[in-house]
């Protein structure tokens, strides 16, 4: 796992040991990249499940201005740190060491350009995630994108009151789904 690209590119990041995270190909996240381009310059982005950092330290590595990566795991946390420092992004990070669940419920965090979900498999946190989200869409901008992380074998068809699917794209044993918010008909 490395840093594909920006301040931080070629830097090798250190996994979390066992099977606890997820961690994203780099195939899978060189393509993310792609898709979200220019849009990350300036970006306020929130990984939650932040395991290794991967996602959040490329999305600070390609220009975000403030990554928050939220982990409750000592041994990701750990893990996570060494990989900030070893990069030189520590400054414009911030670690919170918290139940994802909760930390969406917390008031005052304010709204994020990109939210991105990669929670352990097969166990339909995605989708508790996403029910969050959808909850509470003051905490998206007007064009911001969730984005989740999952096997192909674990996505279901969800309706929401405030998202709505836009894209699906699969590489291997990952797939992406990105959401919006729904736009009002006029």
């Amino acid at each position: 796992m490395r840093v594909i690209a920006g301040v931080a590119k070629g830097r090798r990041l250190e996994s979390v040991p066992g099977d606890s995270t997820r961690p994203i190909t780099d195939r899978a996240k060189e393509a993310l990249f792609d898709i979200l381009s220019t849009h990350i310059v300036g970006a306020r982005f929130l990984d939650l499940f932040g395991g290794t950092g991967g996602v959040g330290i490329e999305a600070l590595s390609r220009g975000a201005d403030e990554v928050i990566f939220v982990e409750r795991s000592a041994v990701a946390l750990k893990v996570l740190g060494r990989n900030l420092q070893h990069t030189g992004l520590a400054p414009r990070a911030h670690v919170v060491r918290q139940d994802a669940f909760k930390y969406l419920t917390l008031p005052d965090i304010g709204a994020f350009d990109f939210i991105f979900v990669a929670p352990p498999q097969y166990q339909e946190l995605w989708q508790q995630a996403l029910a969050r989200v959808d909850a509470r869409p003051h905490l998206l901008n007007p064009a911001a994108e969730v984005i989740v992380q999952i096997h192909p074998k674990e996505f279901k068809e969800l309706e929401f009151a405030n998202l709505r699917r836009f894209d699906t794209r699969r590489y291997g044993g990952v797939q992406l789904d990105f959401y919006g918010l729904k736009v009002e008909d006029s």
